[in-house]
């Protein structure tokens, strides 16, 4: 589902589709190597009509590689989002992360993200 998804996002103009490669990270490209280094897919979506706002934008994916993390490129394309964001005329972005992932936390705490609520979450085995 999701090869299907992604390919739509890079030309939906309610989406947030940004690539860094190795020339923009300032690493030159090496013959027979990736050239990508890190993506980052956001939407806008609709709320629910209980409440005052309408839309909101939310970071699906974030991805880095990992000899290019620490260097500031997540940051970088995280504040590149929230303007492209507010481009689109969206007041309020959302995200995930994993309970687990305090670096991720720490990188959007300081992209000026807060927490709003705990998802909790029950897997249920047949």
């Amino acid at each position: 589902m999701y090869q299907s998804w992604l390919p739509k996002r890079a030309t939906d103009p309610q989406s947030v589709f940004l690539v860094a490669d190795r020339e923009s990270a300032g690493v030159p490209a090496s013959a027979g190597m990736s050239s990508l280094v890190a993506f980052l897919i956001g939407t806008v979506e609709r709320e629910i009509p209980i409440y005052r706002l309408e839309k909101f934008g939310f970071i699906h994916d974030l991805w880095v590689e990992p000899e290019y993390r620490h260097e500031g490129i997540a940051r970088q394309m995280t504040m590149l989002a929230i303007e492209r964001f507010r481009e689109i005329g969206v007041t309020q972005i959302r995200l995930d992360t994993a309970a687990k992932n305090d670096a991720a936390r720490a990188l959007f705490a300081s992209c000026g993200f807060r927490e709003s609520v705990r998802e909790m979450l029950l897997q249920i085995r047949s």
